[in-house]
């Protein structure tokens, strides 16, 4: 598949029809071996594919994204199909009364919704391999994990299946996901995407975000939602390399990329330098409190009605949190917004972007909890996290290694998404 610029400019031009390019990927869909693929919405794809074809022959496009096919993760409704969010509660879900704001604008923007993808059981998790489904496959490796929760946005993309997904993020799900299967993710701040429709995880950090191959598809795709995709600063943001323990990866495979991207921003004449980051580890304690609390509180007549439908290892994370006094929820959020606010003003201080490792081990084998005696779900987890508790926009971005992939984080901390989508755009240049 094509990279969004590249796909668009063949469609523009008429080398590519809107109806060939949706005939293509729903072929490559039907055939996929990821189990990426929930559900495919194929004959309203291709009747909307002709629509848009017959708009290109007299000359005319609906929008920037004008016969694009597009998957949505399996939390997100799409008018006409059922919202399952990966778990047996939902199996006999029926379709969706209408689309989520996203899946509107990406439709105004001329998308072409063509399925739904796989999710971790209602996005509670960074692995990707927990669904009614069963789990999502690594293209790189079909014996391990894509990461989680947006597994099928992820793998869909590093499939060459599409060039754009729409994927969620509450504490990695979004970042995780790419940066195990070698592929761009674009964690904005929180509501900067409109999330009405979306099935909440925790609400005090749900946030819809995009995959694609790319940091220059990423910021096409923002633009086409109605945000400036990507601007070059006309100084170089300041780039802090997180340095604190906290941030050291047990893959120094992982390591090796954060070093490779600080070189390469250096080598754009960038200003790179060690950054302390005092209170993370503190913060990052906050989250699986406050996540926890929010989601039971989401659950718990299902939880406590039909238990045994849920996954084992779903229900596993959920069951602790039916005895946590709300104090202790009350506390972890004040918590959060007194460190939050320090560590900000820190960081602020000596950089505007934060470059970081978005996981500390590579994809593990499905079904692993532990490998090399690392545990693996803090490991995927515990350094994104914060940047939601933070609410700071992320983009995650591949770097090149032997074997499989890695990915670091670039955090605006002073800057907005298009100053750190354009950053993006030009490290990732800059390491090919």
């Amino acid at each position: 598949m094509l990279p969004l610029p590249d796909l668009l400019r063949a469609l523009d031009s008429g080398e590519l029809s809107p109806s060939e390019h949706v005939d293509d990927v729903l072929s490559r869909l039907q055939s996929d071996t990821t189990g990426s693929v929930v559900a495919l919405d194929a004959d309203r794809a291709r009747e909307r594919a002709a629509e848009l074809t017959a708009l290109s022959a007299a000359g005319r496009r609906l929008g920037p994204l004008h016969g694009v096919a597009v998957g949505i993760k399996d939390l997100v409704d799409v008018a006409g199909l059922p919202t399952r969010c990966g778990s047996r509660l939902l199996a006999d879900a029926g379709p969706a009364a209408a689309d989520a704001p996203v899946v509107t604008m990406l439709r105004a923007a001329g998308a072409v919704v063509v399925a739904k993808l796989h999710t971790h059981e209602f996005a509670y998790g960074p692995t990707g391999d927990v669904a009614a489904t069963g789990p999502a496959r690594n293209p790189h490796d079909p014996s391990r994990i894509t990461g989680g929760s947006s597994s099928g946005p992820a793998a869909a993309v590093a499939a060459g299946h599409l060039a754009l997904t729409v994927g969620t993020d509450t504490g990695a799900s979004v970042r995780t996901p790419a940066a195990l299967c070698g592929v761009a993710g674009l964690k904005p701040r929180r509501g900067a995407i409109p999330g009405e429709r979306v099935f909440p995880l925790a609400e005090s950090f749900d946030t819809v975000g995009l995959l694609a191959a790319d940091a220059a598809s990423l910021a096409v795709a923002r633009t086409a939602l109605g945000e400036p995709g990507a601007s070059a600063a006309a100084v170089l943001p300041r780039i802090g390399v997180a340095g604190d323990d906290w941030w050291r990866p047990h893959d120094p495979v992982i390591a090796d990329a954060v070093r490779a991207a600080a070189d390469a921003l250096t080598a754009l004449g960038a200003p790179v330098a060690a950054q302390d980051t005092p209170g993370v580890a503190e913060l990052a304690a906050t989250y699986p409190v406050i996540t926890g609390a929010e989601a039971y509180a989401t659950h718990r007549h299902w939880f406590t009605e039909r238990r045994d439908e849920y996954q084992p290892a779903t229900a596993a994370r959920l069951a602790p949190h039916a005895e946590v006094p709300t104090h202790v929820y009350v506390d972890a959020r004040r918590e959060r917004r007194r460190i939050g606010r320090a560590l900000l003003d820190r960081l602020g201080a000596s950089c505007d972007v934060l470059l970081c490792p978005t996981t500390r081990l590579r994809a593990t084998p499905i079904g692993a909890t532990e490998h090399d005696g690392v545990p693996v779900l803090p490991s995927m987890l515990q350094l994104t996290s914060p940047f939601n508790l933070l609410d700071r926009p992320v983009v995650a971005l591949p770097v090149p290694v032997p074997g499989l992939p890695a990915g670091v984080q670039l955090v605006g901390i002073t800057v907005g998404e298009d100053v750190l989508l354009g950053l993006a755009r030009a490290l990732e240049g800059a390491l090919r």
